[in-house]
């Protein structure tokens, strides 16, 4: 009889930002930073500690602008994922969750001189990660959207009638065209979120939105 009671467990439609959220940079722009001489040799620190060493420097918002332009584009192929979103994909497959990755991402990165297409990098990296095979994620190539606004990407997350998005931006959660009724994860190590959690890993995000790994 219990059996027979027990509801089933609503389908979640997870919505889960790009860049800085799934992908990690830190590798990518320290080395890059250091071999074009931004910061000296000895320098350590993730993407943030990067960015801000360099906007110190005379034209630094213009040299951070063009380092993004290379890794989001040409170095992307050196980025990982981060710690923990292989296993939260995983589990959102075995409890038949449907996932979508939904991104703010130009065309083409300012300021890169290459103009590499950075949909097609950030595809062509997602293939060599599993994303799109049966064996590894099993994510379709149709629930990527590649937005070229921010307000384009919040109204494709209410399209899709998302009921979690998880971001590293506080921002994209700020903004008033946010939809309601959507939970929200901010992915960042400190921070306040009304309405919302605030997880500084992945493993964090699992218990938060799937209720695993407690």
């Amino acid at each position: 009889m219990a059996a027979v009671l027990r509801r089933k467990a609503a389908v979640m439609r997870i919505g889960i930002d790009f860049d800085n959220t799934l992908v990690n940079y830190d590798h990518v722009f320290l080395a890059a930073a250091k071999r074009h001489g931004l910061v000296d040799a000895v320098f350590d620190g993730p993407k943030r500690a990067v960015r801000d060493r360099i906007r110190l420097l005379p034209g630094g918002e213009l040299a951070w602008q063009r380092l993004q332009g290379y890794a989001y584009g040409a170095g992307i192929g050196g980025a990982t994922l981060f710690d923990g979103a292989a296993a939260f994909l995983r589990e959102c497959r075995a409890k038949g969750n449907e996932v979508f990755v939904i991104s703010h991402k130009t065309p083409f990165g300012h300021h890169d001189p290459r103009r590499v297409d950075l949909h097609a990098a950030a595809l062509d990296w997602m293939a060599a990660q599993g994303f799109f095979r049966p064996e590894g994620f099993g994510l379709a190539v149709e629930r990527v959207f590649f937005e070229s606004t921010r307000s384009a990407k919040l109204a494709r997350i209410q399209g899709l009638g998302c009921t979690h998005f998880i971001d590293d931006l506080e921002e994209v959660f700020a903004d008033p065209g946010f939809p309601e009724r959507v939970h929200k994860i901010l992915f960042a190590e400190a921070g306040t979120l009304a309405g919302g959690a605030v997880c500084p890993t992945w493993q964090r995000i699992g218990e938060v939105v799937l209720d695993v790994w407690r």
